[in-house]
């Protein structure tokens, strides 16, 4: 019998072990944050003074990042995790769960209004893509293999994350 997490694990280190995915590095969040107007709202200059590169990549260009690379991954301390973009509280530490996938996860956001989703078929078939309800950023995508009591898991890129200890 095998272990499917440790499966899994292999796998998304492999591919992410230095193989370029430019299709992973787009989703497609850009149309959904050119099509709404949000609270929180700048130019590309702007985006790009505020926001690091790789930062600016994922949350404004919709890029993702490599598998396990992130230190939030394993983040297990109490607190909140907030946009990079924009500071909006987005999820919770109390329904963060280990997936195995590389990227941090959780079963709900922090509350229904924090988050908001866009149909990404950037990779020939329908995701749910997630995006901060404040600023458009670019998260991650939820998908629905996750634990009780939601069956989500919404799947985020730690590097449109902050992580603020309680």
């Amino acid at each position: 019998m095998t272990n499917t997490k440790t499966d899994r694990r292999s796998v998304l280190a492999l591919l992410g072990a230095g193989v370029s995915f430019p299709v992973l590095a787009a989703c497609g969040g850009s149309e959904a944050q050119a099509q709404q107007n949000f609270r929180v709202s700048y130019s590309e200059a702007e985006w790009r003074r505020r926001l690091t590169a790789q930062e600016f990549r994922i949350l404004r260009q919709a890029g993702t990042e490599r598998p396990f690379s992130s230190p939030l991954d394993g983040e297990s301390r109490r607190g909140t995790f907030h946009c990079q973009g924009c500071g909006n509280r987005l999820f919770s530490s109390a329904h963060k769960f280990d997936s195995g996938t590389g990227w941090p996860s959780f079963w709900q956001p922090i509350d229904s209004g924090a988050v908001a989703y866009s149909t990404d078929r950037l990779l020939g078939y329908a995701r749910t893509e997630e995006h901060c309800a404040d600023c458009g950023g670019h998260l991650g995508h939820r998908f629905n293999d996750g634990p009780r009591p939601t069956g989500h898991r919404h799947c985020i890129n730690g590097v449109a994350l902050e992580f603020r200890p309680a």
